[in-house]
């Protein structure tokens, strides 16, 4: 089993910057693939970032060059947000996949990001 806790979400006004980080604890070498999700008010919810073993990444179009994710450890991987958006308000999820059997994804709690003046 892997759990995965999210931190660092809150309230910025725009254009304002936050890092949320995701701490995963448990099989965590069964994990190849990490990522951040959202979902806004009565949207589905959509990735936003990933990251591989290998150290591939995907953006969804709407934060490239503004967001950056990073897994500087097996344990710990950051999303960094700048030029925060009002559209980028939502519940952000960390996400752990592992592609070996038995496939699993895993998901944090959620945190909280709201970007409003």
């Amino acid at each position: 089993q892997v759990q995965l806790v999210e931190s660092g979400g809150g309230l910025v006004q725009p254009g304002g910057s936050l890092r949320l980080s995701c701490a995963a604890s448990g099989n965590i070498f069964s994990i190849n693939v990490m990522g951040w999700y959202r979902q806004a008010p009565g949207k589905q919810r959509e990735l936003v970032a990933r990251i591989t073993t290998g150290g591939s990444t995907n953006y969804v179009d709407s934060v490239k060059g503004r967001f950056t994710i990073s897994r500087p450890n097996v344990k710990t991987v950051y999303l960094q947000m700048n030029s925060l958006k009002p559209e980028d308000t939502a519940v952000y999820y960390c996400n752990a996949h592992a592609s070996t059997w038995p496939v699993s994804d895993y998901w944090g709690q959620g945190t909280q990001v709201t970007v409003s003046s």
